[in-house]
């Protein structure tokens, strides 16, 4: 415990070893700089954000269920418990140059000081800055709806929706008025848009009914998805169990229909019959998908015969840039086979920082083979360097999903054997609950998220509007 309040003193950076660049503070890049040996390389980050954030668990913070800051991990946390000095910058990557081996970093903050563009050097390049939301070119999505990718996305959602039942509290309000801001559509059936829409379902019948008795009841919650069904990447039992969950508890599931455009009080929607109609809403919270951000795509323009799939880096099986020797990518900003998930990214930054080491460790082998004097030492050394040489490539091992779907209930599909374990209910509300847990990067982190599930459970969540 003393170590993780007082770090010990770091080695300084080595002019000799090889830089590594990191992009992110994502959950690739975090486990990439929690696992890396800065014993064998300087290492500098550099992210929009300082901090990693625990994704599966936002939707609680949009009802109080969470508070944000106790998801959320400062990088220079990780980065003070390395062994060699790891350089942390507060900035966005703005261009990447792969031939002169540098990348543009801009100062994204409010405030500035007089030094706001710099370059920095690398031997490696790291990418792991995720994705943004996915819009499809819909028009008016931007402007009007929320989305639930990041801190303040959050933030703003609470936000909204707190003002959304004031605004209907007001004397004098017209009713139908008061059902268009009380009607909240959640746009996305995969298990951002399924757990957003189960928290506000907890957050309505445990606090508000309490604190607007008046409003409780005319609160409606509708979810639009346009495949022909919600989670789809979950077995068809429990996409059964999640739908007459949902029916119980009055949220409304609209299937194989497509948001057309939003506009500021309404959006236009077609149904699966090809007729359209418009469902007016008092908070829109977008959840559908991902896409690449601008750097990502200047960059595949850099690669024009290497990188031809529009929705991100494509990788070989060591995660190396298709077309480039000292470029890396992970996480929501590649396509792969994979799904992006948090899982998926987590793996391939743990895998990568083992590469890494068996990269350092080979050229310090060819080093010392070069040196060797004695041909028994050189053969030893060589052996090793052989096996150093055998890097496998990265394998995804599925661990499950998990999805919670309100009144204390989740469902999961588990790997089992040689097939699948499919279960819903409130003991796999339980497992879900201490799987995010044990998923939580810190003893704070998880400190603090128990604390919050305690308040929530003995004083309720906090209704007042920030």
């Amino acid at each position: 415990m003393a170590v993780m309040r007082h770090p010990l003193v770091q080695a300084p950076v080595d002019p000799e070893k090889k830089t590594i660049v990191v992009l992110g503070s994502g959950w690739a890049s975090t486990s990439f700089l929690k696992d890396i040996d800065t014993d064998q390389y300087n290492v500098v980050v550099v992210s929009p954000r300082n901090y990693f954030l625990f994704t599966p668990l936002l939707p609680s913070c949009t009802v109080g269920t969470v508070d944000v800051r106790s998801l959320v991990e400062p990088t220079r946390f990780v980065a003070r418990h390395k062994s060699r000095d790891v350089k942390v910058y507060e900035a966005e990557c703005t261009e990447i140059d792969p031939k002169k081996k540098v990348i543009t970093i801009a100062d994204n903050s409010e405030v500035k000081g007089q030094s706001a563009v710099s370059t920095l050097p690398y031997d490696y390049l790291v990418i792991g800055v995720g994705a943004m939301s996915q819009t499809f070119g819909i028009k008016g999505v931007e402007e009007y709806g929320c989305f639930l990718k990041e801190v303040w996305d959050a933030q703003k959602i609470r936000t909204k929706l707190m003002d959304c039942i004031e605004t209907a509290a007001f004397p004098n309000q017209d009713p139908d008025e008061i059902d268009r801001l009380l009607h909240m559509v959640v746009v996305g059936g995969g298990p951002t848009g399924i757990e957003y829409a189960a928290e506000l379902h907890d957050f309505l019948v445990e606090d508000l009914v309490r604190w607007y008795p008046e409003l409780a009841g005319k609160v409606k919650i509708t979810l639009v998805e346009a495949l022909p069904n919600v989670l789809p990447a979950f077995s068809k039992q429990l996409i059964e169990y999640t739908e007459s969950t949902f029916k119980e508890q009055n949220i409304t599931i609209h299937t194989k229909t497509m948001v057309q455009e939003v506009r500021e009080k309404e959006i236009m929607v077609k149904r699966p019959d090809g007729t359209t109609d418009n469902i007016p809403y008092g908070l829109l919270v977008w959840a559908t998908g991902n896409t690449t951000r601008p750097v990502i795509r200047e960059l595949m323009a850099k690669f024009p015969e290497t990188q031809k799939v529009r929705r991100g880096l494509e990788v070989d099986d060591w995660l190396r840039l298709n077309g480039s020797e000292d470029i890396y990518a992970l996480g929501d900003a590649t396509a792969t086979r994979y799904a992006p998930t948090a899982q998926v990214a987590a793996q391939q930054g743990k895998y990568l920082a083992r590469l890494f080491h068996q990269l350092a460790t080979r050229e310090e082998l060819e080093s010392q083979i070069a040196e060797s004097v004695s041909e028994e030492e050189k053969s030893k050394k060589e052996r090793r360097l052989k096996k150093s040489r055998d890097i496998k490539p990265f394998q995804y091992s599925h661990q499950g999903s998990l999805c919670y779907v309100g009144s204390d209930k989740a469902v999961a599909d588990l790997p089992f054997g040689a097939g699948n374990l499919a279960t819903g209910g409130v003991a796999t509300f339980a497992f879900w609950r201490s799987a995010y847990i044990s998923n939580l990067f810190s003893t704070r982190n998880r400190s603090l998220v128990i604390t919050d599930w305690l308040k929530k459970t003995f004083l309720g969540r906090d209704i007042s509007r920030e």
